[in-house]
Order: C-alpha cells, then structure tokens, then sequence
C-alpha cells in the first residue's frame, strides 16, 4: 500500500509515518486486502486528508469506522457515494440541516465530498474495514486510531479556530484534548436512530459552526 497523501497532511504527520507502528499497520492492511473485501476502496483511504488540506481545515467532524457494505464507503466518515442509499445517521444529519436552514435536504445525495472540499475534515478514527456483515469495527486496534489521533493533536496544536463538532462519546473522547479557549468545541449526542433524539435534533451545530468562522474571518460551510 503506497502512502499518497496530500502534502501538507505528509509533512504534518511525518512523524508517524517513519514509526514502527505505521509500519506494521500497512503490513496489516496489505495483507487484508490482498486476502479480501476491504472498505474503502484503496484509493480512498486517504481521502479525507487529501480532499481537505492541514491548513485548509475549518471545522472537523469525527466518525468511528467506514460502513462496510458495497458502495457506501469512500473514506469520508458519515458520507457515501454518490446513488447509495442514505445511512440512517446521514438521514437524520439531513433532519438536523433541515430545521436548522428551513432549506429541503429530499433528494440530496449522501456524497459529502463538497463539505470535504470546503475545509470539513470528515475523519474517521479508524481508516479501513474489512466488508461484509457484523464486520464493523474489525480493523481497530491496529494502529488507525493511534494515527488518527495525532492528525487531531497536529490540528489542535498547530492551527487556531476550528469547529469541532463532536457527536457521540466516543468523538468527544478522541478530540477531549483541544483548547476550547482558541477553537469551538460543539458536543451533542450521536446521530445515530438510537440516540439522535437526546440531544442531536436540536443542537443547531451546523449554524453555530458558520457563525463562529464568520466571527473569525473565515467563509462560512455551503452545507
């Protein structure tokens, strides 16, 4: 697996590239797609870094895992491609947008490439996943996380005023160390059906977002 990155990303996270640990993870993730179904394509592995450069990031939302069904993953988290059926997570994300902009989501495809495209790290923490069913979560522990953790701590250290929009417990662990003194910090329960309704309906996230980046000098996000 060749390591094409964009360069900015490249020089962030040097580092961890030259370290032991990326090196067994490649070797593992060679092996698992030389050995079968792997989401996403490998083409896309680093397609959130790639779509959205280091100093080109304005807000940041972190997921768990790729989905793991065909078609769907394309290595920005809550996204997929362009025809596939809207996740239940993305629908309500959709929900959320609607209320908040009084603006109809129907018939919006699920690719959220245009976020990516506009500053919004669509991270995963974990970057590939071995398809098929009750495959969620089989790449974890391999060193995705590790990885992926120093791409946030790169952020947090090096650049100033961003949007953190954590959703669910587990983003909000992963990203606990950004200073909310110099960025925005949004926490509110997972998209998910199972917990949309304690506390994401309603958190007006994608608003307050844009108003802090205006506040900040910055194009606000075309959701």
């Amino acid at each position: 697996m060749d390591v094409k990155i964009e360069e900015s990303w490249k020089r962030a996270l040097a580092a961890e590239f030259d370290s032991e640990y990326f090196a067994r993870l490649v070797a593992f993730v060679k092996d698992a797609y030389s050995k079968g179904v792997v989401y996403p394509p490998g083409r896309f592995i680093f397609e959130a870094f790639n779509r959205t450069p280091f100093d080109k990031v304005k807000a940041v939302i972190i997921g768990q895992d790729p989905y793991h069904n065909p078609r769907q993953a394309h290595g920005l988290c809550f996204s997929v491609q362009k025809g596939v059926e809207l996740p239940p997570s993305l629908v309500n994300i959709y929900k959320e947008l609607e209320a908040e902009f009084s603006t109809s989501f129907s018939g919006r495809s699920g690719d959220l490439s245009h976020w990516a495209d506009q500053g919004v790290l669509l991270l995963n923490a974990t970057l590939t996943v071995s398809g098929g069913a009750n495959m969620a979560g089989s790449h974890q522990g391999r060193g995705w996380e590790r990885f992926t953790d120093a791409a946030i701590r790169a952020l947090a250290e090096r650049r100033d005023h961003i949007v953190y929009m954590l959703w669910g417990s587990y983003a909000q662990r992963k990203a606990a160390f950004v200073d909310r003194t110099r960025n925005l910090v949004l926490e509110c329960a997972h998209p998910s059906p199972l917990s949309a309704y304690r506390g994401f309906f309603g958190c007006n996230h994608f608003r307050r977002c844009n108003e802090y980046l205006a506040a900040n000098g910055a194009e606000p996000i075309r959701w």
